[in-house]
C-alpha cells in the first residue's frame, strides 16, 4: 500500500465505506477504528494521516480529543476533521484549529475529501524521500534486503565494511546511519566511537540494527548513546515503521529494543 489512514469514527456508515473503497482503489490502506483511545493506540503506528468523524461522543469526550491533540502533535501528522458546524467548534475548544491539518464541514463531498487525503500522504511520502541513510553491514544478502526495503521510501547508500563507512562519512553527511554489531576487522561500537569522535560526523544520527541481543552486548553499546537499538528480527514492517517514526519525530524514547 502507498499509505496509511487511520479513520476514527464510531460504527459503520455508507460515507465511510465509500470512502475506504475509494482510498483502497488507489492503494491507500484505510483503518477504522472506534473514537476510543484504547482501540486507537494499537493502531496509531505507521499512519500518515489520522481522520476523524466527529459526532455526538465529541461532546462527552475529552479526554479522547487531548489524546488526539498529543498524538499528532508527537507523530507530527496531519489530523483531519469531518463534522457538522457545531461539531468541529467543539473540537476546536481542546484542539486548536491551528493543529487541525484539514476541516471538512458536512455535507462532505467523498472525491474531494479523498483527493484531499491523496495530497497529505503524498506530501509526506516527498519529504521521506529526501532522507538519506547510510547502511553499514557486512552481510551483502541483509544489506540488499534492506536497501529493497528502505529504497522506496528513502535514498540508501550501502557499505560493507566499518572502514568503508568511515571513508564515506569523511564525504558526506547521511541523516542517518543503521549500523551492524558484529563486523570483522572494525566493530559496529568501534565505527560509531569514530563516528563521534569526529567534529564533523559527531552529530550524525547512528542506530544499531543487528542480530545481538544479549544483555551484555546492549549494555556496552548503549554506554556509547547510540540514537537506538532495532533487532532484524523486528521484520520489515516493525523496522520500517522504527525509521520512519525517527525522521517524522527525531525522538527515540520508546525504540530502543
Amino acid at each position: 500500500m502507498a499509505g496509511k489512514v487511520l479513520l476514527i469514527n464510531h460504527g459503520s456508515a455508507l460515507m465511510t465505506n465509500t470512502l475506504i473503497a475509494s482510498l483502497k482503489g488507489s492503494e491507500i490502506d484505510t483503518v477504522r477504528v472506534e473514537p476510543e483511545i484504547e482501540k486507537i493506540e494499537p493502531e496509531k503506528d505507521g499512519a500518515d494521516v489520522f481522520l476523524l468523524f466527529a459526532g455526538d461522543f465529541v461532546y462527552d469526550a475529552p479526554e479522547l480529543l487531548v489524546y488526539l491533540k498529543d498524538l499528532c502533535f508527537s507523530e507530527e501528522k496531519p489530523l483531519c476533521v469531518v463534522g457538522y458546524e457545531k461539531e468541529l467548534s467543539e473540537i476546536e475548544e481542546i484542539i486548536p484549529k491551528s493543529m487541525i491539518g484539514h476541516e471538512f464541514p458536512r455535507p462532505v463531498d467523498v472525491k474531494s475529501l479523498s483527493a484531499a487525503l491523496h495530497t497529505m500522504i503524498r506530501a509526506g511520502e516527498a519529504r521521506k524521500q529526501d532522507k538519506h541513510i547510510l547502511l553499514v553491514d557486512d552481510d551483502v544478502m541483509f544489506l540488499q534486503t534492506m536497501q529493497g526495503w528502505l529504497s522506496a521510501r528513502y535514498r540508501v547508500t550501502a557499505t560493507r565494511s566499518g572502514m568503508q563507512a568511515i571513508t564515506y562519512i569523511a564525504a558526506h553527511t547521511p541523516d542517518l546511519i543503521l549500523l551492524d554489531h558484529d563486523m570483522p576487522i572494525t566493530s559496529g561500537p568501534q565505527v560509531l566511537e569514530m563516528i563521534r569522535s569526529e567534529p564533523n560526523s559527531a552529530k550524525i544520527p547512528v542506530i544499531f540494527l543487528t542480530g545481538r541481543n544479549d544483555r551484555a552486548s546492549v549494555e556496552r553499546v548503549m554506554q556509547l548513546k547510540p540514537d537506538g537499538y532495532l533487532l532484524k528480527s523486528m521484520g520489515k514492517d516493525q523496522i520500517l515503521s522504527s525509521i520512519d517514526r525517527f525522521f517524522d519525530t527525531q525522538k527515540w524514547e520508546n525504540l530502543y529494543s
